[in-house]
């Protein structure tokens, strides 16, 4: 890492609110796509669907196959019957979840909230430090079926717009529940754009890593160091990593799709010395002064000025040339953050 202390601030840019994408672009693979080259800083412009253009046989997809929960609720407290919304978190096991609740004065210890017209009874078991809760749930059924009925996806607060189709906020190949965002670089991706993928050779691996809020969070800190990453579990399976493995050995180059993978596949390296299969917690911090070994090259969105998803991109391309493309994103009226336009830095 760098020892000149890096300030959060160099990571700002001026973005005009109206190009904060607020509704999917259909289909998921029309949207625009700026091409960085990191060594040269030069910026190219396509559209997602030409993806498959850039890459080769020898090279690998590795994508997060994290599935949102709906994970928004709307109740009303037992007794009194004012409204609460909570969003859950964290399963922390025995139907126990680590929840935001607001308004947060409704939910001390103790207090009952119904959800769903009784579907789900949540009860406050105890106030954290920081503010959240955990609550433990009763219910018949299946938890995650009847938290599909009544549950609504847990969408940036920068998106105002209401989403009428709850799997637009889905990646086509997600598949392990678990996360409290979208992995968003995945969602240009169509089930027809991955196969033409595989029919031109390009080998797909995957791997999980449940998204929390504090990739929302946004950082304080003066300068980045000080700035604490929220943990996230991840999962690396024995084929994801062979097949990096295989890609690094034939001298291909292993792209990832999204922050999210990218974070996953760098964790494995850091704490395993090798790819192998791995799962645990990660709050790895990249930011510029990084070395990468194992991520080539990274199809992402563009990100919120001065936060940690700016800063992990610079690590990948440099800070001047990542501003410098994202002030003719802006300058091109490219569309910004989860249903916003895609960037493919090689």
């Amino acid at each position: 890492m760098e020892t000149t202390p890096i300030k959060t601030s160099d990571f700002f840019f001026d973005l005009p609110q109206e190009l904060i994408a607020q509704t999917p672009i259909e289909p998921r693979d029309a949207s625009r796509l700026m091409i960085l080259d990191k060594r040269t800083g030069e910026v190219e412009h396509r559209h997602f669907y030409e993806i498959a253009e850039l890459l080769g046989p020898k090279d690998c997809l590795i994508l997060n196959d994290s599935r949102v929960l709906p994970a928004r609720i709307y109740g009303v407290k037992e007794g009194t019957g004012a409204h609460v919304e909570f969003l859950l978190l964290e399963n922390k096991g025995n139907d126990t979840w680590e929840v935001l609740c607001k308004p947060g004065k409704r939910a001390k210890e103790g207090s009952r909230f119904i959800f769903g017209d009784g579907l789900f009874t949540g009860e406050v078991v105890r106030v954290k430090e920081d503010g959240g809760r955990l609550v433990r749930f009763t219910y018949e059924g299946v938890f995650f079926t009847l938290l599909d009925k009544i549950g609504q996806m847990p969408l940036p607060p920068y998106i105002k717009e209401r989403l009428e189709n709850k799997e637009r906020y889905q990646t086509v190949y997600s598949k392990e529940v678990g996360s409290a965002a979208a992995p968003t670089a995945g969602l240009h991706f169509t089930p027809e754009l991955l196969q033409r993928l595989r029919n031109k050779g390009i080998e797909l691996g995957y791997v999980t890593l449940h998204v929390g809020l504090g990739t929302f969070r946004p950082v304080s800190a003066e300068f980045i160091t000080g700035h604490k990453m929220h943990a996230e579990h991840y999962y690396m399976p024995a084929a994801a990593a062979e097949l990096i493995n295989r890609t690094k050995q034939r001298g291909g180059r292993v792209i990832a799709v999204g922050t999210t993978s990218c974070r996953t596949i760098e964790s494995v390296a850091q704490r395993e010395g090798c790819f192998k299969e791995s799962s645990g917690w990660t709050d790895i911090f990249i930011y510029p002064g990084y070395e990468f070994r194992g991520v080539d090259a990274l199809i992402t969105n563009f990100h919120l000025p001065e936060s940690t998803l700016i800063m992990l991109v610079s690590a990948l391309a440099g800070r001047e040339k990542v501003l410098r493309a994202y002030k003719e994103a802006v300058e091109e009226r490219y569309r910004f953050f989860s249903f916003g336009d895609a960037m493919y830095i090689g």
